[in-house]
């Protein structure tokens, strides 16, 4: 039976740069309070070092703005004082950190607080291309079994075992000292329970699933001499890793009395399994079959799930996976989306204000940029754009192809160069559903959430346009967190399941934009441009 007063569950939803605290009613998902604190030292930019595509986070970070966000949450509604029953976690991905034996962070522990390899590598890593395309190369010989046939085929350099390798061979040290890899969304978990033991450490099939090659076919992880096949040193871990999964509905453990204490609530209440926020996101957003939710961030994930009696066999194609119970636990989870998208917006900004802000010039330009380039007509100036500034993770995952600008000329404006990557975004967003289709998995309706998708008015209507398709925008600005809110209210007991859970917790929908004929009719032309630039840095 459902909860109903001011029993609420707290969702914790760890972004790239902060992580998000929000109180949620369990009884009808009504957002409480919430607060988010940055991470102090990726404020810095410490330990990163983004031209050779190395982007880490330390441990520390996570606890410190953790405890910072939970407490300012919690005092914006003192007054009310809720009963926390329950904890949920989502968090970025595949963002692996090793660990001691005992479950410590190795980046804690003496010796490697300033090592970078001792950190979380954070999804958007790139470091390890040539172990992704190692993976992929063993895979091919066709002498293993095919572990990254439901990962659709291709693995990428952002995902867990490329960069465990990458850690592997450049760094024996912190390899050697690593007892055990583990996702980002499940360390946390982890950590509040006090889990002492590494191999006692609860995986989410989210993670596991979609990034490292888990799957009930082969009963777990790849075996250790497809391991050892990929490289020698692999067959010094201690495996397997692990071999069973939970889904996000059901408990990791309790809140230990040491994290109970640095919150301000009681111990001994559930933590929910962690998963990926994208995959929390959908389930925020009330997902339904065959709905395509997008998580408009920093880079895209999107999520759908699908009964398994109606997939079958069938497999998808150069998508990040398709795993059972990855979202909902009686649904296949399909997962796709792009590298970047706000971070190419983000990198046009610093762009234009090269050498502004140190001249005391603050404040960001996309506003009026967007306004501008609302007023151009589809294709604005003849300029064309790639949206692969930090790669491409579907369809087909490549992330040593760039991006491209092209159609530039003396005319070209600020506004009408922005506009440009706002439609190659949306370009790479029907990719991602024609190949869904084409491969025999329909997209039925599409969502988005975000603060993108809610504040981006050009943006979700350049992508209506472009499919000729309408974008259901999602309310809360929070759906992920809330997404892990829900979860946690699953694993509490607040409500009978987690489809009930949802159905009672889910943000409605705020707006929807509906495709212009005419300006579909113009994208055509254009989106087939954008084809033919896309062929071209393939090969560049």
């Amino acid at each position: 039976m459902a909860d109903t007063g001011e029993t609420c569950v707290l969702g914790l939803d760890f972004g790239s740069d902060s992580v998000r605290a929000v109180v949620v009613r369990a009884a009808d998902g009504e957002e409480i309070a919430s607060s988010v604190a940055e991470y102090p030292r990726w404020a810095e930019g410490r330990f990163c070092a983004p031209a050779r595509q190395q982007f880490r986070q330390h441990p520390a970070d996570y606890m410190e703005a953790m405890v910072s966000a939970v407490r300012g949450a919690l005092e914006d509604c003192s007054a009310t004082s809720p009963r926390i029953a329950g904890i949920g976690v989502d968090t970025t991905g595949s963002s692996p950190l090793p660990v001691a034996a005992d479950g410590t962070a190795l980046a804690l522990k003496d010796g490697f607080t300033t090592d970078p390899d001792a950190m979380c590598i954070l999804w958007k890593d790139h470091t390890s291309v040539a172990e992704a395309e190692a993976i992929n190369e063993l895979c091919a010989r066709g002498e293993h079994e095919n572990y990254i046939k439901y990962v659709g085929g291709i693995y990428s350099s952002e995902w867990y075992w490329a960069k465990i390798l990458r850690v592997g061979r450049v760094n024996p040290t912190v390899f050697r000292a690593a007892a055990n890899w583990v996702e980002l969304c499940d360390y946390i978990p982890a950590l509040l329970t006090g889990v002492d033991d590494a191999s006692k450490i609860v995986r989410g099939r989210c993670a596991a699933g979609h990034k490292a090659l888990w799957h009930p076919d082969w009963g777990g992880l790849p075996d250790r001499d497809w391991l050892t096949a990929l490289d020698p040193c692999l067959g010094n871990l201690a495996m397997p890793l692990f071999t069973e999964t939970r889904t996000s509905d059901q408990e990791a453990g309790k809140l230990s009395p040491e994290w109970a204490g640095r919150f301000g609530i009681e111990a001994g209440i559930p933590v929910a399994v962690g998963a990926f926020d994208c995959h929390m996101g959908a389930i925020g957003a009330g997902i339904e079959p065959y709905t395509l939710v997008r998580v408009m961030g920093t880079s895209t994930c999107d999520i759908l799930i699908a009964p398994p009696d109606e997939v079958g066999d069938t497999l998808v194609h150069g998508i990040c996976g398709q795993v059972p119970g990855s979202v909902m636990p009686d649904y296949i989870g399909f997962e796709a989306g792009q590298s970047s998208f706000g971070d190419a917006f983000a990198w046009f900004e610093r762009i234009l204000q090269w050498g502004r802000n140190d001249a005391g010039r603050k404040g960001s330009l996309l506003p009026a940029l967007e306004a501008e380039a609302a007023e151009l007509p589809p294709g604005a100036l003849g300029e064309r754009a790639l949206d692969w500034l930090n790669g491409r993770r579907t369809p087909d995952a490549n992330q040593k192809v760039r991006a491209m600008m092209a159609g530039m000329h003396l005319g070209s404006t600020a506004p009408s160069l922005y506009r440009a990557l706002v439609e190659a975004t949306a370009f790479g967003t029907r990719a991602i559903v024609e190949r869904f289709e084409d491969e025999g998995i329909p997209v039925k309706s599409i969502a988005g959430i975000g603060g993108i998708a809610r504040k981006s008015n050009l943006i979700s209507q350049v992508c209506a346009d472009v499919m000729n398709r309408e974008i259901d925008v999602i309310e809360s600005d929070q759906a992920c967190a809330r997404g892990a809110a829900i979860c946690a209210a699953a694993a509490s007991g607040l409500h009978a399941d987690i489809g009930a859970a949802k159905a009672a917790m889910l943000s409605p929908v705020e707006k929807t934009f509906r495709p212009d004929p005419e300006a579909h009719k113009a994208y055509e032309a254009i989106y087939a441009d954008y084809k033919r630039l896309g062929a071209f840095a393939n090969d560049f």
